[in-house]
């Protein structure tokens, strides 16, 4: 990668992944998404941290790092040792599909035959989504409001569990399927134990639906005080808040929706230009 950039001699160079050139001829910045293989771990990354080891590594070089979360800029500093003055925070945002929905709760009963006022999981049920603690926070849930039922929509992947207890698998949908799918729920349901930026409590929240989530990682960022979070890893607690949620949604959905006006990705252009414009009018040194 860097021959080909010292033939092409880019004015800047934005990677937007870990892969990396060795070394690059002209200034560099990054696009962090998460280093989840190392911050949060376990055996079953394994093959993650194999697979971007060296990006890891090369991230210090960058010219500039920009992390999608202040939770992912400290990771930058604490696991690859990225110096802190090359880093910004630029946060992701929704796509212009995630919005209030009206018609949502018709479309949705006749399409996949619900009925409005469900919990919804957004995405894989990998480890780290903690689908136990998913299907334990439902249960809490019902213990309250017995008709609950809980939607999942996305790839399983594949370490998903045999079953979900009788959750409704959506699987893949498009975004303004997964738009309807947020606007008639009662409550989103994010047991997720790291993030990178958590982008499915901010669609959640553009679309007016509740979020009820672990507290860690970036999640409080993006969520802030416009949903509930819980301590993390209690499943009991989190289904507490889904039923309460669920129950009386009026001021988190006005606070969700309040929230998700802060985030853009008009303004994330206007950051990531910045960033550029930065570099150009420094003099990034080559390398």
């Amino acid at each position: 990668m860097g021959s080909d950039l010292a033939r092409i001699t880019p004015d800047i160079y934005h990677a937007i992944d870990l892969r990396l050139p060795g070394r690059s001829p002209v200034p560099l910045i990054v696009t962090l998404h998460d280093l989840i293989p190392w911050a949060w771990g376990g055996s079953k990354m394994r093959g993650e941290r194999l697979r971007f080891w060296l990006g890891r590594r090369l991230l210090r070089r960058a010219d500039l790092v920009l992390a999608v979360s202040q939770s992912t800029a400290d990771d930058a500093v604490r696991l690859s040792r990225v110096d802190p003055k090359r880093i910004r925070v630029v946060p992701e945002a929704a796509g212009d599909e995630f919005k209030p929905r009206p018609g949502a709760p018709d479309r949705v009963l006749r399409r996949w035959g619900l009925k409005s006022g469900y919990l919804l999981f957004v995405g894989a049920l990998d480890a780290r989504k903690d689908p136990v603690s998913l299907v334990r926070a439902w249960r809490t849930a019902t213990k309250v409001l017995p008709e609950l039922e809980l939607v999942i929509v996305g790839d399983p992947g594949r370490q998903a569990p045999r079953s979900m207890g009788g959750a409704h698998m959506l699987g893949l949908v498009d975004d303004p399927e997964l738009a309807d799918l947020y606007a008639a729920a009662s409550c989103l349901l994010f047991p997720s134990r790291y993030e990178g930026f958590g982008l499915p409590c901010l669609e959640a929240m553009a679309c007016g639906c509740p979020v009820a989530a672990f507290r860690n990682s970036s999640v409080p960022e993006v969520v802030d005080d416009a949903g509930v979070l819980v301590p993390d890893g209690d499943a009991d607690a989190l289904g507490r808040a889904a039923a309460a949620l669920s129950q009386d949604p009026d001021r988190a959905r006005r606070s969700g929706l309040e929230r998700a006006k802060a985030f853009g990705w008009r303004k994330a252009a206007r950051q990531t230009i910045a960033g550029y414009e930065s570099l150009l009018g420094q003099g990034a040194r080559l390398r």
